[in-house]
Protein backbone atom coordinates (compact mmCIF):
# COMPACT_ATOMS: atom_id res chain seq x y z
CA UNK A 1 0.00 0.00 0.00
CA UNK A 2 1.46 3.56 -1.08
CA UNK A 3 1.54 6.21 1.50
CA UNK A 4 0.41 9.13 -0.41
CA UNK A 5 2.93 12.27 0.61
CA UNK A 6 2.70 16.03 -0.18
CA UNK A 7 5.81 18.53 -0.39
CA UNK A 8 5.54 21.38 1.64
CA UNK A 9 8.87 23.72 0.65
CA UNK A 10 9.12 27.31 -1.10
CA UNK A 11 12.14 26.32 -2.77
CA UNK A 12 11.25 24.16 -5.59
CA UNK A 13 14.98 22.81 -6.31
CA UNK A 14 14.66 21.94 -2.71
CA UNK A 15 11.22 20.14 -3.89
CA UNK A 16 12.76 18.42 -7.04
CA UNK A 17 15.41 16.79 -4.72
CA UNK A 18 13.13 15.17 -1.79
CA UNK A 19 11.26 13.78 -5.08
CA UNK A 20 14.65 12.45 -6.75
CA UNK A 21 15.66 11.18 -3.61
CA UNK A 22 12.43 9.35 -3.18
CA UNK A 23 12.05 8.05 -5.97
CA UNK A 24 13.95 4.87 -4.16
CA UNK A 25 11.26 4.52 -2.27
CA UNK A 26 8.49 2.64 -4.33
CA UNK A 27 6.06 3.04 -1.07
CA UNK A 28 6.09 6.55 -0.82
CA UNK A 29 4.05 8.27 -4.02
CA UNK A 30 4.38 11.89 -3.86
CA UNK A 31 0.92 12.98 -5.43
CA UNK A 32 1.56 16.95 -5.11
CA UNK A 33 3.57 19.69 -3.59
CA UNK A 34 3.21 23.17 -2.31
CA UNK A 35 5.15 26.14 -2.60
CA UNK A 36 3.51 27.81 0.59
CA UNK A 37 1.54 27.18 3.74
CA UNK A 38 -2.19 28.25 2.34
CA UNK A 39 -1.68 25.89 -0.92
CA UNK A 40 -0.20 23.38 1.38
CA UNK A 41 -3.67 23.77 3.67
CA UNK A 42 -5.92 23.61 1.17
CA UNK A 43 -4.26 20.33 -1.25
CA UNK A 44 -3.74 18.95 2.34
CA UNK A 45 -7.50 19.12 3.08
CA UNK A 46 -8.30 18.15 -0.46
CA UNK A 47 -6.22 15.09 -0.83
CA UNK A 48 -6.06 13.81 2.70
CA UNK A 49 -2.18 12.61 1.84
CA UNK A 50 -1.19 10.18 4.78
CA UNK A 51 2.28 12.15 5.50
CA UNK A 52 3.79 15.93 4.40
CA UNK A 53 7.53 16.63 3.91
CA UNK A 54 7.44 20.20 5.59
CA UNK A 55 9.74 22.62 6.08
CA UNK A 56 9.75 24.81 8.33
CA UNK A 57 10.91 27.94 7.56
CA UNK A 58 8.78 29.38 4.69
CA UNK A 59 7.77 33.13 3.73
CA UNK A 60 5.03 34.80 5.49
CA UNK A 61 3.91 31.56 7.14
CA UNK A 62 5.64 29.08 8.57
CA UNK A 63 5.58 24.67 8.73
CA UNK A 64 4.02 25.40 12.22
CA UNK A 65 1.69 27.92 11.56
CA UNK A 66 0.35 25.26 8.34
CA UNK A 67 0.11 22.72 11.23
CA UNK A 68 -1.89 25.29 13.57
CA UNK A 69 -4.40 25.41 11.29
CA UNK A 70 -5.67 22.29 9.65
CA UNK A 71 -8.06 20.29 11.25
CA UNK A 72 -6.12 16.96 12.35
CA UNK A 73 -2.45 16.70 10.89
CA UNK A 74 -1.25 14.05 8.77
CA UNK A 75 2.03 11.94 9.63
CA UNK A 76 4.83 14.58 9.52
CA UNK A 77 8.42 15.04 8.56
CA UNK A 78 9.75 18.43 9.28
CA UNK A 79 12.62 19.44 6.78
CA UNK A 80 14.69 22.34 7.40
CA UNK A 81 18.19 24.04 6.90
CA UNK A 82 18.32 24.98 10.70
CA UNK A 83 19.67 22.60 13.13
CA UNK A 84 19.02 24.33 16.26
CA UNK A 85 15.73 26.03 14.64
CA UNK A 86 14.11 22.91 14.25
CA UNK A 87 15.37 21.19 18.45
CA UNK A 88 14.78 24.48 19.58
CA UNK A 89 10.85 25.59 18.27
CA UNK A 90 9.18 22.60 19.27
CA UNK A 91 9.79 21.19 22.40
CA UNK A 92 8.09 18.34 20.40
CA UNK A 93 8.12 14.01 19.54
CA UNK A 94 7.49 15.05 15.87
CA UNK A 95 7.42 11.79 13.73
CA UNK A 96 10.95 13.01 12.44
CA UNK A 97 13.06 15.83 11.36
CA UNK A 98 15.29 16.24 8.22
CA UNK A 99 18.25 18.20 7.86
CA UNK A 100 19.04 20.13 4.37
CA UNK A 101 20.67 18.84 2.56
CA UNK A 102 19.14 15.73 3.53
CA UNK A 103 20.63 12.57 3.65
CA UNK A 104 20.01 9.45 2.03
CA UNK A 105 20.28 7.31 5.10
CA UNK A 106 17.94 9.81 7.37
CA UNK A 107 15.86 9.79 5.00
CA UNK A 108 15.36 6.04 5.05
CA UNK A 109 15.56 5.71 8.77
CA UNK A 110 12.70 7.73 8.72
CA UNK A 111 10.72 6.86 5.91
CA UNK A 112 10.85 3.22 8.29
CA UNK A 113 9.96 4.68 11.49
CA UNK A 114 6.94 5.81 9.55
CA UNK A 115 5.94 2.70 8.53
CA UNK A 116 6.51 1.41 11.83
CA UNK A 117 4.08 3.90 13.18
CA UNK A 118 1.57 3.03 10.34
CA UNK A 119 1.99 -0.92 11.23
CA UNK A 120 0.92 -0.06 14.95
CA UNK A 121 -1.90 1.93 13.74
CA UNK A 122 -3.76 -0.69 11.18
CA UNK A 123 -2.81 -3.19 13.88
CA UNK A 124 -5.50 -0.59 16.51
CA UNK A 125 -2.19 -0.02 19.01
CA UNK A 126 -2.46 3.78 18.13
CA UNK A 127 -5.61 5.56 17.11
CA UNK A 128 -6.33 5.91 13.60
CA UNK A 129 -8.00 8.95 11.94
CA UNK A 130 -11.37 8.18 12.89
CA UNK A 131 -13.53 8.34 16.60
CA UNK A 132 -12.43 10.60 19.22
CA UNK A 133 -8.88 11.87 19.45
CA UNK A 134 -7.45 9.35 22.53
CA UNK A 135 -5.68 10.44 25.04
CA UNK A 136 -2.42 8.84 23.77
CA UNK A 137 -2.89 11.09 20.52
CA UNK A 138 -1.38 14.22 20.03
CA UNK A 139 -2.17 17.62 19.14
CA UNK A 140 -0.05 20.60 17.83
CA UNK A 141 -0.17 23.73 19.84
CA UNK A 142 0.94 26.91 18.76
CA UNK A 143 1.55 30.15 20.89
CA UNK A 144 3.41 32.63 18.79
CA UNK A 145 6.99 31.55 18.66
CA UNK A 146 6.56 28.30 20.49
CA UNK A 147 5.21 24.97 19.30
CA UNK A 148 4.39 21.86 20.96
CA UNK A 149 3.47 18.93 20.20
CA UNK A 150 1.36 17.57 23.58
CA UNK A 151 -0.30 14.21 24.24
CA UNK A 152 -4.01 14.40 25.18
CA UNK A 153 -3.31 13.06 28.67
CA UNK A 154 -0.68 15.71 29.59
CA UNK A 155 -3.74 18.67 28.96
CA UNK A 156 -5.31 18.99 32.11
CA UNK A 157 -7.96 21.55 31.51
CA UNK A 158 -9.46 23.44 28.57
CA UNK A 159 -10.59 26.51 28.99
CA UNK A 160 -13.25 28.81 26.57
CA UNK A 161 -11.43 32.07 25.77
CA UNK A 162 -14.18 33.63 22.75
CA UNK A 163 -13.58 31.73 20.09
CA UNK A 164 -10.31 30.27 21.26
CA UNK A 165 -9.78 27.82 24.31
CA UNK A 166 -6.73 27.90 26.69
CA UNK A 167 -4.95 24.55 26.46
CA UNK A 168 -3.58 23.79 30.21
CA UNK A 169 -0.37 21.62 30.25
CA UNK A 170 2.28 21.80 32.43
CA UNK A 171 2.92 25.51 33.75
CA UNK A 172 1.85 26.62 30.04
CA UNK A 173 -1.37 28.18 28.58
CA UNK A 174 -1.68 28.46 25.24
CA UNK A 175 -4.48 29.97 23.16
CA UNK A 176 -5.72 27.52 20.04
CA UNK A 177 -8.48 28.49 17.66
CA UNK A 178 -10.62 26.05 18.66
CA UNK A 179 -14.16 26.40 20.39
CA UNK A 180 -14.59 24.27 23.17
CA UNK A 181 -18.33 22.71 21.55
CA UNK A 182 -15.46 21.47 18.83
CA UNK A 183 -13.43 20.29 21.40
CA UNK A 184 -15.88 18.72 23.74
CA UNK A 185 -17.04 16.65 19.94
CA UNK A 186 -13.64 15.28 19.47
CA UNK A 187 -12.26 14.46 22.82
CA UNK A 188 -12.84 11.07 24.53
CA UNK A 189 -15.57 11.62 26.75
CA UNK A 190 -14.58 8.97 29.42
CA UNK A 191 -11.92 11.21 30.02
CA UNK A 192 -12.56 14.35 29.29
CA UNK A 193 -15.52 16.04 31.00
CA UNK A 194 -17.55 19.33 30.38
CA UNK A 195 -17.59 20.77 33.65
CA UNK A 196 -19.78 23.83 33.07
CA UNK A 197 -20.24 26.01 30.06
CA UNK A 198 -16.43 27.25 29.99
CA UNK A 199 -14.34 24.06 31.08
CA UNK A 200 -13.60 20.83 30.07
CA UNK A 201 -11.31 18.77 32.61
CA UNK A 202 -9.51 15.96 32.37
CA UNK A 203 -10.76 13.60 34.75
CA UNK A 204 -6.97 11.90 35.55
CA UNK A 205 -5.99 15.30 37.03
CA UNK A 206 -8.78 15.72 39.58
CA UNK A 207 -7.22 16.23 42.79
CA UNK A 208 -10.46 16.63 45.46
CA UNK A 209 -13.96 16.93 44.79
CA UNK A 210 -16.05 19.06 47.49
CA UNK A 211 -20.22 19.99 47.11
CA UNK A 212 -20.69 23.19 45.89
CA UNK A 213 -23.70 26.12 45.40
CA UNK A 214 -26.85 25.17 44.54
CA UNK A 215 -26.01 20.78 44.24
CA UNK A 216 -22.83 21.62 42.34
CA UNK A 217 -19.27 20.27 43.30
CA UNK A 218 -16.08 22.20 43.41
CA UNK A 219 -13.19 20.34 41.34
CA UNK A 220 -9.34 21.34 42.85
CA UNK A 221 -7.14 20.21 39.29
CA UNK A 222 -3.10 18.50 40.67
CA UNK A 223 -2.31 21.99 38.52
CA UNK A 224 -4.15 24.50 41.41
CA UNK A 225 -7.27 25.14 39.53
CA UNK A 226 -10.22 25.07 40.89
CA UNK A 227 -13.48 24.46 38.49
CA UNK A 228 -16.82 24.18 39.71
CA UNK A 229 -19.58 21.69 38.26
CA UNK A 230 -22.50 23.24 36.96
CA UNK A 231 -25.76 21.35 38.78
CA UNK A 232 -26.92 20.06 35.56
CA UNK A 233 -23.32 18.29 34.61
CA UNK A 234 -23.13 17.43 38.36
CA UNK A 235 -26.01 14.66 37.93
CA UNK A 236 -23.93 13.28 35.04
CA UNK A 237 -20.61 13.78 36.91
CA UNK A 238 -21.82 11.37 40.12
CA UNK A 239 -22.87 9.05 37.29
CA UNK A 240 -20.19 8.86 35.56
CA UNK A 241 -17.66 8.71 38.80
CA UNK A 242 -20.51 6.30 39.78
CA UNK A 243 -20.53 8.68 43.91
Amino acid sequence: MAIKAIIIDDERLARNELKKLLQNHNEIEVIEEAANVDDGIEKIETLHPDLIFLDIQMPGKTGFDLLAEVEKSPKVIFTTAYDEYAIKAFEVNALDYLLKPIEPKRLSDAIQKLQAELIKESMGIANGNRGPLTENDQVFVKDGERCWFVKLNEIRLFESVGNYAKVFFGPNKPLILKSLNALEERLDDRIFFRANRKHIINLRWIEKIEPYFNGGLLLDLKGGEKIEVSRRQTVKFKEMMSL
